[in-house]
């Protein structure tokens, strides 16, 4: 008797390890996964410095711009177009000059606090 309850017990687990095989428990629609930083990075962002959503360390590359060419146009933002950026209020003819050398290098997005978390765009804690 013992021997037909663990042959049946042994039957029993694996009928049901069987019934899972080749089985999903969850069919799910395929769904594109993209969230809305995804857009932007399919765009000119990440090849281009973006006036609207870079922080002022971004400007580094560019002679003349760090720190406080930067915060000016860190702290005027947001912008419609890229040529907006000369229109600052209380640029010099240098900083101007500057920025004109470097239109082709800059592009303008949309704001999207997914690139600025906390919305500090000054002091974005990057150490």
């Amino acid at each position: 008797m013992k021997k037909l309850i663990s042959a049946l017990v042994l039957v029993i687990m694996c009928c049901s390890l069987l019934s899972f095989w080749g089985y999903s428990p969850a069919i799910a629609a395929e769904v594109d996964m993209r969230n809305p930083a995804d857009a932007v990075l399919g765009s000119d962002y990440g090849k281009k410095v973006d006036l609207n959503n870079a922080n002022v360390r971004l400007f580094r590359k560019y002679r003349g711009y760090y720190p406080t060419l930067a915060a000016l146009i860190v702290n005027n933002a947001p912008y419609e177009q890229v040529d907006d950026v000369l229109k600052i209020p209380g640029l010099s003819g240098r900083q101007k000059e500057l920025l004109s050398e470097h239109m082709t290098e800059f592009t303008v997005t949309p704001q999207a606090d997914v690139f600025n978390e906390g919305g500090d765009r000054y002091n974005p804690g990057i150490y």
